[in-house]
């Protein structure tokens, strides 16, 4: 018979080399939404499934998927969870993981068919009070897009109409409804992040006009323009200088993707507050 210790240490080494780490090393794990393009979908046509393949390539890697719905609860169900070790596209700074260095910084933005002739760029301008306005809703608890809570701050609220950035999830990419209503004349006017935008823009078959939003600062502390990094558990450490050492040697590839998306890059410092 074996001693006990023995026996112990004999299940400690079995339970590691059957565990995730050890039988899963060869793989990438990303947490990603399977129905949010521009950003990811299940068969890999967003730009976050595009710079996971390339970050896996970098590390010898293979993309592995953890898919779930990106809204409340994501990174709890998924990353928090040990389903996955990354998510691509998180606000840098984000409190719920340690995030790398940023990647890309982009901003809220005006959309409009260029057929109107809508050269609004600034969130004072005082035609916003009889456009239709459509804008991008989170919940019924305050926790509302940017351009929501400024417009409503400025008492424009009878002519801004909302659409749920969740959508009908059984419809392909549902943020886009709100950029489609410019589309159809359902609004004049759409406020949107501006990835979605760019790359909604480029698929349209009614030319848009995208403004970046200008005089934002007044609206303090609401934030307009957002760094966004990639985003690992708390505490993965290595994991983050890996993908920071990519993110700084393949910035230009990088830069090219969100290009070939329309992402609408923000100024460096446009909107940042320290």
């Amino acid at each position: 018979m074996r001693p006990p210790l023995l026996v112990a240490l004999v299940a400690l080494v079995l339970v590691a080399l059957s565990g995730p780490g050890f039988a899963q090393s060869n793989l990438l794990r990303v947490c990603a939404d399977p129905n949010n393009l521009p950003f990811s979908d299940a068969s890999g046509n967003g730009f976050e499934n595009r710079l996971a393949q390339l970050v896996a390539d970098e590390m010898g890697k293979t993309v592995s998927y953890t898919w779930w719905a990106q809204r409340r609860g994501f990174i709890r169900h998924t990353l928090k969870a040990g389903q996955c070790d990354v998510a691509m596209g998180v606000p840098a700074h984000y409190e719920l993981t340690e995030t790398t260095q940023p990647y890309y910084r982009s901003t809220y933005v005006f959309v409009s068919r260029a057929d109107r002739n809508i050269d609004i760029s600034s969130l004072k301008d005082p035609r916003l009070r009889t456009l239709r306005i459509g804008v991008h809703l989170f919940g019924d608890d305050g926790m509302n897009a940017p351009p929501a809570h400024a417009l409503g701050d400025q008492g424009i609220v009878g002519n801004v109409i909302g659409y749920t950035i969740y959508g009908n999830y059984r419809d392909s990419a549902p943020p886009a409804r709100l950029i489609e209503a410019v589309e159809k004349g359902d609004v004049d006017l759409a406020a949107a992040w501006g990835p979605l935008a760019g790359y909604t823009a480029l698929h349209s078959s009614v030319p848009l006009r995208i403004v970046a939003m200008e005089d934002t600062e007044s609206f303090a502390p609401l934030q307009f323009a957002f760094d966004i990094s990639m985003g690992v558990r708390k505490g993965d450490h290595e994991l983050r200088a890996r993908l920071d050492d990519i993110i700084n040697r393949k910035r230009a590839e990088i830069d090219a993707l969100l290009t070939s998306y329309g992402v609408v890059a923000a100024p460096a410092g446009a909107g940042r507050r320290e």
